[in-house]
C-alpha cells in the first residue's frame, strides 16, 4: 500500500506500519524531520525525482514524500467492543461510504473524539490508502477498523454484544442529541446522497436526525459524523467529570 503527504506518512511512521519512504530531492525541514524519524526506526529512505513521486501518488499532493506501508491490522467487531474496556464502546458503522475524502474526514473526527473503532463493508468502500490517509491527516493509521461482508449482519452482531445501534437519517424520529451516548453505542452512517439502505435502517435500534435550519436538507456524511461524535464526546466528558 502507498500513502503520501507529510501528516499521513508521519502518523504511519509513528504507528509502525511504514516499510520504506521515498522523498524528493528538495526536502524541506518537515520532510527532513520525517526522514530523521524513519532513520530512528531503521526504515529505508530512498530519493526520487518529482515525476516518480507524482506517479506514485497518482497526481495527489504528496508534499515531497511517499511511503510504502504494511496493510492495517484486521479487527473483528468483537475486537472493537473488547478493546473499548473499561469504557462503554463508541463505534461508527459506515454503510457504503465510498468517497475517499469523506472516509478520511470521518476517520479524522473519529480519532479526535477517541472513537473505539469503525465498521466498514468490504464492498462499496474506499480503499484505506492514498487519498483516505491524506484526507484523514494520518488518523487512519491509528483508528481501529473492522471490515465485514454484510453491514446488516454486523449490526445484529453489535446488538448481540450489548451495543445500541443508532442510525442517522433525514427522517429520523428523534433528534441526535436526545440519544444517551454514554451507553455502549454504534452510530450508523449511510452513503453520500443515498443515506442508509432500507435493510440497514430497519436493523437499527433507533433512527435520529440532525435538525436543519437552512435550505439544504442534509449534511455531508463526514460533517454529520463530526457533529454527532462530538455530542457523544460532550456527554461522556460531562458524565466523567460531573
Amino acid at each position: 500500500m502507498l500513502i503520501y503527504g507529510l501528516h499521513a506518512v508521519v502518523e504511519a511512521l509513528r504507528s509502525g506500519r511504514v516499510r520504506r519512504i521515498r522523498v524528493g530531492a528538495r526536502a524541506d525541514r518537515r520532510v527532513q524531520e520525517a526522514i530523521a524519524l524513519a532513520g530512528a526506526r531503521g526504515i529505508p529512505v530512498e530519493h526520487a525525482d518529482a515525476q516518480a513521486l507524482d506517479r506514485a501518488s497518482r497526481g495527489g499532493v504528496h508534499q515531497g514524500i511517499v511511503a510504502e506501508i504494511a496493510p492495517p491490522r484486521a479487527y473483528s467487531i468483537s475486537d472493537l467492543v473488547a478493546g473499548a474496556a473499561p469504557a462503554a464502546p463508541l463505534l461508527l458503522v459506515l454503510d457504503g461510504v465510498e468517497d475517499p475524502h469523506n472516509v478520511g474526514a470521518v476517520l479524522r473526527a473519529a480519532d479526535a473524539v477517541g472513537c473505539h473503532g469503525i465498521v466498514r463493508q468490504a464492498r462499496r468502500a474506499a480503499p484505506l490508502e492514498g487519498t483516505v490517509m491524506k484526507a484523514s491527516a494520518g488518523a487512519a493509521a491509528h483508528v481501529r477498523i473492522a471490515t465485514v461482508v454484510n453491514i446488516a449482519r454486523a449490526i445484529d452482531e453489535l446488538k448481540d454484544a450489548g451495543v445500541w445501534t443508532v442510525g442517522l437519517a433525514i427522517d429520523g424520529a428523534e433528534r441526535y442529541d436526545q440519544v444517551d451516548f454514554t451507553l455502549s453505542t454504534a452510530l450508523v452512517l449511510g452513503a453520500e446522497g443515498r443515506g442508509l439502505r432500507r435493510l440497514v435502517a430497519e436493523r437499527c435500534d433507533r433512527l435520529v436526525a440532525i435538525p436543519m435550519q437552512g435550505a439544504v436538507s442534509s449534511l455531508n456524511v463526514s460533517v454529520a459524523a463530526g457533529v454527532t461524535l462530538f455530542e457523544a464526546a460532550r456527554q461522556r466528558w460531562r458524565r466523567a467529570h460531573g
